[in-house]
């Protein structure tokens, strides 16, 4: 497959953006491959410059779980901006949205705009810091929730070791602030909160973690977590920015049935445009200024352009929407694993609704961040080529998800199956 135009691109934009991308992931760097610059997409495809057409399955990292250039977005979109992009001033649109987000959430009673999933986690954790009065946070290693300093911190030596920073600019300060503890781990999480006491303000999790690659929780723990933050007097933060409206209406919270106190939302509230938000209880959130002492603030939060975008997918969002959406996932699962026996591949093959992924790994089963290490990387390296080559886009990484959208149609569901099984074939 020609990509000349491409690999000239990435050439071209080195000598003016950082590693010649705006976010790491997009260099393909762990696929030993120069990026696919892309030029246009509509529906289930995206076509890159030198004019080759793939079936889609990043879906812009997850937004676009109702494909690219869905019209009634691109409708909402237009008579919009027809209107202004950004007043900086409140817009009844914002209430709109708003309303939607308190009405589908479960555990929400008021939410804030803002303008990125980064944002979002990094505005819930000051908030959870400022109403509890405790400075501490457990994360979960595997779990990513945007590039604040506060989560850029590896494990170290062991799950109640004092996280180190894990990229430079994180001081030994904010790392000493951030507690790492095993997901699916209840233990770990115990262990933290009783050696620490009465300093953690809140335990930040993935509910379905999704950025080691799709994990999901083991029986029992979303709710231990909840029993312990009760217990012991922190506060329970749902990371849904990812999961948020894929799983269903009421994200994973609702799919789970267990109730955080704050939620950060992403991704499918913007219809593929940028945006971040958060929420919680209304004693909680009005915490925030202007009703309270802690500050958080932003130019073009709740902008019009993506809160029109955003509203025309959520009010899509019905019972029969998922069940719809989840049955082309299920017959992507079938297909993957039917593929896998047949070639004799060894995977592990994790799904929650429309997020899955395809460890190469000769494990049993992936459940927890050591797990997904063990993953072959180079052979995944490979995959990626050759479903590339069949017209196939994933991620350009392991340890992301594979997303199924509502614009994959049967035909593109076969496509990408019988390029799956090309792909196992030749690696072998």
């Amino acid at each position: 497959m020609n990509q000349e135009k491409s690999i000239q691109a990435f050439d071209n934009a080195q000598k003016v953006i950082p590693g010649g991308v705006n976010s790491p992931v997009r260099a393909f760097k762990s696929v030993n491959c120069s990026p696919i610059f892309i030029a246009e997409a509509k529906g289930s495809k995206v076509k890159d410059i030198d004019g080759n057409e793939y079936v889609d399955c990043v879906s812009s990292w997850g937004p676009l779980i109702c494909g690219h250039a869905h019209p009634d977005v691109l409708k909402a979109i237009n008579d919009t901006a027809a209107k202004g992009t950004s007043y900086g001033a409140p817009t009844l649109i914002e209430t709109e949205m708003a309303e939607q987000i308190v009405a589908m959430i479960p555990s929400v009673e008021k939410v804030r705009m803002v303008n990125s999933g980064t944002e979002a986690t990094m505005s819930a954790i000051r908030l959870a810091r400022g109403y509890t009065g405790r400075e501490c946070i457990i994360k979960f290693a595997g779990n990513y929730h945007g590039h604040g300093d506060s989560f850029l911190i590896k494990a170290g030596s062991g799950a109640i070791t004092l996280g180190l920073p894990d990229s430079p600019g994180v001081t030994k300060h904010t790392a000493a602030d951030t507690l790492i503890a095993d997901f699916n781990n209840l233990e770990s999480v115990e262990q933290l909160l009783i050696e620490r006491k009465e300093e953690v303000a809140a335990i930040i999790v993935e509910p379905v973690a999704g950025n080691m690659g799709v994990v999901p929780p083991n029986p029992g723990f979303l709710e231990g977590l909840r029993t312990l933050c009760d217990k012991h007097g922190a506060l329970l933060i749902f990371d849904e920015v990812i999961t948020g409206f894929r799983l269903a209406r009421g994200g994973a919270q609702e799919h789970f049935n267990v109730m955080p106190d704050l939620t950060t939302l992403g991704k499918i509230i913007g219809g593929g445009l940028p945006v971040g938000a958060y929420g919680g209880s209304a004693e909680i959130m009005d915490y925030l200024a202007p009703n309270g002492p802690v500050y958080q603030a932003g130019t073009l939060s709740g902008n019009p352009l993506a809160m029109a975008a955003g509203l025309v997918i959520l009010k899509k969002m019905d019972k029969q929407f998922y069940t719809d959406l989840n049955s082309r996932a299920e017959k992507l699962e079938a297909g993957f694993k039917k593929n896998a026996e047949e070639t004799g591949t060894n995977v592990v093959f994790n799904r929650v609704g429309s997020m899955m992924t395809m460890f190469f790994t000769d494990n049993k089963k992936v459940e927890v961040y050591e797990d997904a290490m063990t993953s072959d990387t180079d052979k995944y390296a490979n995959y990626f080529s050759e479903m590339v080559e069949q017209g196939v886009y994933i991620a350009p990484s392991q340890f992301e998800c594979l997303f199924a959208s509502m614009a994959h149609s049967e035909q593109d569901i076969n496509t990408i199956i019988t390029a799956h099984k090309k792909a196992l074939e030749k690696i072998k």
